[in-house]
């Protein structure tokens, strides 16, 4: 009889077990939230056309290891200028992805901007007064400065050594002007890119290449019989190019950078991007004015 009980007894809580199962139904899933669109520039802005073409078109450089390259093995444009664009299209569209990219050498640089080939210009592009005259630029999202790539071994230690040697540099760039002020008896020569520049000194067409170290740093990282020597003898602050009147873009450009040294985003790209390879000890985000900055910029 008391195993008949205890039978019936499981036989109930059993049943009535199975009929709050039934009563509560199936475990409500909540909602997925949905992401709020970013917020609608001014109509005949730059950035609602950018809105609403539904892409952010930018012009970097295709051959700058560490800034600007598009990898033979991958086919993949990598480096710390192709980072921050994809960060501008992810603030503008919520999509890192939403961005096309195209090859603009120093000297296409301002034209691209003027000729709305491209948005936005993040192209190792060093501010001068010079060039504000013709476009805008964000704030400093790089501090760069000139210098010297040499084979191992040359005799050119430094620029005091540069007289009467050939010099490659490039088009168009702030490199090119430096160096004749500051080497005027040094024989410069020419070529649309840097690659070009470099191909030239292994080939013993030059005997140097001069512009940023970061960029020559890029190469020395590719080719171990290459050396930076001499220094930084200029400061070279990067800037993002915008075409002049469009105010809601360098705003929102501006914005980006900030929050990106703020975060520590910025050095989280650095160390992605560049890391050990440069051989350079890892700088701080530059902070300030670029007039500013180069007050203290080497004479």
């Amino acid at each position: 009889m008391k195993r008949l009980l205890t039978f019936f007894s499981w036989v109930i809580l059993l049943s009535l077990a199975l009929g709050l199962v039934a009563g509560c139904g199936p475990t409500p899933v909540p909602p997925t939230p949905t992401k709020a669109a970013p917020t609608k520039a001014p109509e005949g802005t730059l950035l609602r056309k950018i809105q609403d073409r539904g892409k952010l078109i930018l012009g970097v450089k295709y051959d700058v290891p560490l800034f600007g390259y598009l990898n033979p093995q991958t086919n993949q444009l990598e480096g710390f200028d192709v980072a921050l664009g994809k960060e501008i299209a992810k603030k503008i569209f919520g999509d890192e992805t939403k961005v096309e990219f195209k090859q603009a050498v120093s000297k296409d640089r301002i034209p691209f901007l003027q000729q709305d080939v491209v948005d936005l210009i993040i192209s190792t592009m060093t501010i001068t007064e010079a060039r504000e005259k013709e476009i805008d630029f964000s704030e400093v999202y790089y501090l760069a400065g000139q210098s010297l790539l040499v084979p191992k071994g040359s005799p050119i230690k430094s620029i005091a050594d540069l007289e009467g040697r050939t010099v490659a540099s490039v088009k168009g760039s702030t490199s090119e002007k430096n160096i004749r002020e500051k080497a005027p008896k040094a024989n410069v020569i020419l070529f649309d890119s840097y690659s070009e520049c470099v191909t030239a000194m292994v080939g013993k067409r030059a005997e140097a290449v001069t512009t940023d170290d970061i960029i020559l740093a890029g190469f020395a990282s590719q080719n171990k019989d290459l050396t930076l020597v001499g220094g930084l003898f200029t400061y070279e602050p990067y800037g993002i190019g915008i075409k002049k009147g469009n105010k809601e873009l360098v705003d929102l450009v501006n914005g980006v950078i900030r929050d990106l040294k703020a975060s520590g985003r910025w050095k989280e790209i650095y160390t992605k991007e560049i890391g050990d390879k440069a051989g350079i000890p890892a700088p701080v985000p530059p902070i300030g004015d670029w007039r500013e900055i180069m007050k203290s910029a080497p004479k």
